[in-house]
């Protein structure tokens, strides 16, 4: 029988599919259990609109991890993302009144004073990402404990969530009789699995492509510098292909995965596809050309509003690890040559990795997220005690 305080959950509530990953932590090692999988229902565009439909499919897709697992759940860590996420700077002030050496009781207190900002209604905190902190006016001091000034200020950032729509997803696991452990946001949890310290020292910035939302998260050494949600998603790519072609939804997601490319070029563009017609009406020949170029156009489009958000925080030309792209709408093919054409860097898919046993056919983007929720659950445990331990935010300093 399994500890269950050995195991480590992750549960994916995606608007396409709601996904669950069931680990083992053996020896500080992680192991694969067990997964589910169940097509998502409950959700409009990125916003919940039923919470008893999701409620169903979660008790679903965990209900088939435990019998693969063979292990019974009981909590869990849980990924939130869409368009209700924000992100901005945000900055903690602790005046001395005359110069102090500075303790790691101060910089936790600077950094739980960054969180004394007015909010908007129904705003609530998901995340808080201490970058680095100003001494005295002197910026850029990753960790300044024994340094000495008179007034220290934390530079964190923020990602915040609609409290509604947040407690709304918690409120649905729980009426699945599940405990929540945490919420991340999406593409954080991705950061778990696919990038480790390296890329994160040299600068990278995770893309999570899901049906509805497209979700950004950009790291410069351990920093957050930007956490967003973009309107452009997987949906928009098969609507387009709907329109473009003159065919239902249905048949414009089947054409995209199995003919579409993000970019031309890449396959045979002079091939014909057989596309199908409305009613009893015989099915016609169309260039597989006018696909892609479909795809490649909202492609294009997509990447262009990651690369003004890169703009934004000045990382347009210092991601030096380049984009990983994560999520299932990242699986059309060519998504990555699109990145690195119009984002000059480089520009791989996010895999799960570091979990023994793993399956190989688990191996694709659209696992990612609730394997690095899975993940997150595992160092959430083995830093509970520390938790107790450290006083208010103290713990967040060294993530």
């Amino acid at each position: 029988m399994i500890d269950k305080e050995k195991l480590s959950v992750g549960l994916d509530a995606g608007s396409f599919c709601t996904r669950c990953v069931v680990l083992v932590n053996e020896d500080e090692r992680l192991r694969y259990l067990g997964h589910g999988e169940v097509p998502s229902t409950g959700w409009s565009k990125s916003r919940l609109a039923d919470q008893a439909a999701l409620a169903s499919c979660v008790q679903a897709a965990v209900r088939q991890a435990e019998e693969e697992a063979r292990v019974q759940v009981d909590a869990m860590v849980v990924g939130i993302g869409g368009g209700t996420i924000d992100g901005h700077n945000s900055r903690g002030r602790y005046e001395f009144g005359r110069p102090h050496v500075v303790t790691l009781e101060d910089m936790a207190y600077a950094v739980e004073r960054s969180e004394l900002v007015r909010l908007e209604e129904d705003r609530a905190i998901l995340h808080l990402f201490p970058q680095d902190f100003t001494l005295d006016g002197r910026s850029g001091k990753r960790y300044p404990r024994g340094s000495t000034c008179s007034r220290l200020e934390a530079n964190v950032h923020l990602v915040t969530v609609s409290e509604q729509e947040h407690d709304s997803i918690v409120a649905a696991v729980q009426q699945a009789s599940y405990h929540v452990e945490e919420t991340v946001f999406e593409p954080v949890a991705a950061a778990y699995t696919a990038i480790d310290h390296e890329d994160r020292m040299r600068g990278v910035a995770v893309v999570d492509i899901g049906l509805h939302s497209t979700d950004l998260v950009v790291y410069d050494g351990e920093a957050v510098l930007l956490a967003r949600s973009l309107a452009i998603s997987a949906d928009h790519f098969t609507r387009d292909v709907a329109v473009g072609l003159k065919v239902n939804y249905a048949d414009a997601e089947r054409l995209k995965v199995e003919y579409g490319c993000a970019m031309l070029g890449l396959t045979s563009d002079n091939s014909y596809i057989e596309v199908p017609s409305p009613g009893d009406r015989p099915s016609r020949e169309a260039p597989r050309k006018q696909l892609n170029e479909i795809l490649e156009a909202r492609a294009e489009e997509l990447f262009i509003h990651v690369g003004a958000e890169l703009c934004t925080i000045g990382m347009d030309q210092k991601l030096l690890e380049g984009i990983v792209l994560a999520g299932g709408g990242t699986m059309l093919n060519g998504m990555c040559d699109m990145a690195e054409r119009v984002l000059n860097c480089p520009a791989r898919n996010a895999l799960p990795a570091g979990v023994q046993d793993f399956p190989e056919e688990l191996c694709t983007q659209a696992w990612t997220t609730a394997t690095g929720l899975a993940r997150y659950s595992a160092k959430w445990k083995m830093k509970r005690e520390g938790k107790r331990k450290a006083p208010g935010l103290m713990r967040l300093l060294f993530r």
